[in-house]
């Protein structure tokens, strides 16, 4: 039994274990900090500002370097980058917890972020390499399966730990996890790079898409703050047009460059990049602003919030790999369109709730998100990393996974900005607060919806089948 089971034929199943075991890290932490922040802040001291910087700190570093690791990892081997952000992110988790102040904390969730950012496109470019065609769909699906279960369960454990242990251990907690899939990923990763007779760092691409994102995903998270005519954002905003403009420049015009750009005129690889940034735009929001309406509307506690989620992480877990299946023997192009609308229905329902819902109110909403975001981003990544070069996976997985972080800071911001505007028109026009936010939360839900609709409409238009010429290192992809 034991020799079947780590038999050659299935170890790339081994490999694919190994991956999620990282990538549950990182997923964890973009929601597990959240809850915990009250408890930090007190027990730190922290000014308001300094606790923001403590979830900004990570989120911004995580964006703007998913491109570099990308490439890194395409370049100087992807178990080797994997490896490399996963002992970096184990060492950082071990100094946000032992940190007694703000420095010390920010400055170790901004190193925790590189880590991050190194791993996470490793991931799915590693089990792209690994599994065939046939088979690529159902892994990648439980790899979507994976993610949102991390971010979903993120509230739950961090209230669990935070409540019945100490803040602490919601970054110590990665240490022997960590240590456990380095060891993992040594013994069941296979090491893969890009072959290409040519190779070299196109170091001012690095620089400019790191800071062209910096800026950009900087201006997304604070705009609310600032106000978006601030000098700050208009800055911010300005330095990401810039640089992301030189990079684009860049990019055309170097002999080998950091991302292709040409890969964008497959219409499959610019469609379902667009779709992950419209799922994410659309969805990434209503995650914070239901946990806020729950606990502040209906007096669910921390766990209570975090729990109401379980439908929706439930469905998503076992949904994943069976629209990874699905995909791999039907395409993406249907799957991917009929999520996009059962979370434009999920948003919809979600905006029905009122100050006095109830769990079994929320329910529906739920289990429509729970299918409709797996049956959206297992066949839309399957169809993007399809549509990519086996040696180029390690970039063209950062690419859609900076569509989905650019998409999720957008999304957030977006919903915060229609919340703000809405709730104080509401206040200076005599309605209750809790009336207000409900209602202003209505109107940034409705606006959601329109957006999955759209996302629903780009992927039946542009999402097709991918027939790969050669399943290795073959030239670019024809779509169906």
């Amino acid at each position: 039994m034991k020799a079947r089971m780590f038999a050659e034929e299935n170890r790339k199943w081994w490999t694919l274990a190994a991956v999620a075991f990282g990538l549950f890290m990182i997923m964890l932490d973009n929601t597990v900090v959240n809850v915990a922040l009250p408890a930090i802040q007190r027990s730190l001291g922290l000014q308001v500002s300094e606790l923001e910087w403590v979830v900004t700190g990570y989120a911004l570093t995580f964006g703007a370097f998913m491109l570099t690791g990308g490439k890194l990892a395409d370049l100087f081997g992807r178990r080797l980058v994997f490896v490399t952000g996963l002992v970096i992110f184990t060492g950082s988790s071990l100094a946000c917890g032992l940190a007694g102040g703000a420095s010390m904390l920010i400055a170790a969730r901004v190193v925790q972020g590189i880590g991050a950012a190194l791993m996470n496109p490793a991931t799915l470019s590693i089990i792209t390499v690994t599994f065939p065609a046939r088979q690529r769909g159902t892994a990648i699906g439980i790899w979507v399966g994976v993610s949102a279960l991390a971010l979903a369960i993120g509230p739950l454990v961090g209230g669990l730990i935070t409540e019945h242990i100490n803040w602490n251990w919601i970054f110590f907690i990665n240490v022997p996890i960590g240590l456990l899939g380095i060891v993992a990923a040594y013994v069941f990763i296979d090491e893969s790079r890009d072959t290409s007779a040519e190779q070299r760092l196109d170091l001012p691409g690095l620089v400019t898409s790191a800071l062209g994102l910096f800026a950009l995903i900087y201006a997304l998270i604070e705009g609310n703050n600032y106000g978006w005519t601030s000098a700050r954002i208009l800055t911010a905003f300005a330095i990401a047009a810039v640089s992301l403009g030189a990079f684009v420049l860049l990019e055309l015009h170097q002999r080998l460059p950091m991302l292709d750009l040409s890969l964008f005129r497959n219409r499959t690889f610019a469609g379902s990049n667009a779709v992950m940034l419209l799922v994410a735009l659309a969805m990434f929001g209503v995650f914070f602003y239901m946990s806020l309406y729950m606990q502040q509307i209906l007096g669910f506690s921390p766990v209570e919030a975090g729990a109401a989620f379980l439908p929706m992480t439930v469905l998503i877990a076992f949904v994943a790999p069976v629209a990874g299946r699905s995909a791999d023997r039907f395409g993406s192009r249907y799957l991917a369109s009929t999520g996009m609308v059962l979370l434009a229905l999920s948003l919809f329902l979600f905006s029905r709730q009122g100050v006095h819902s109830d769990f079994w109110h929320l329910l529906p909403a739920m289990l429509a998100g729970g299918i409709g975001m797996p049956l959206t981003m297992t066949p839309t990544s399957t169809a993007a990393m399809s549509a990519v070069r086996m040696d180029k996976a390690g970039v063209g997985s950062a690419v859609l996974n900076s569509a989905r972080q650019v998409g999720g800071s957008l999304g957030i911001a977006l919903i915060g900005a229609i919340v703000a505007s809405g709730l104080s028109s509401r206040l200076a026009a005599g309605e209750p607060r809790p009336l207000a936010f409900v209602n202003a939360l209505h109107s940034a839900l409705e606006v959601s919806a329109l957006i999955a609709l759209a996302g629903a409409a780009v992927a039946f238009l542009t999402v097709r089948k991918p027939v790969r010429p050669q399943e290795a290192h073959g030239p670019a992809l024809v779509e169906a």
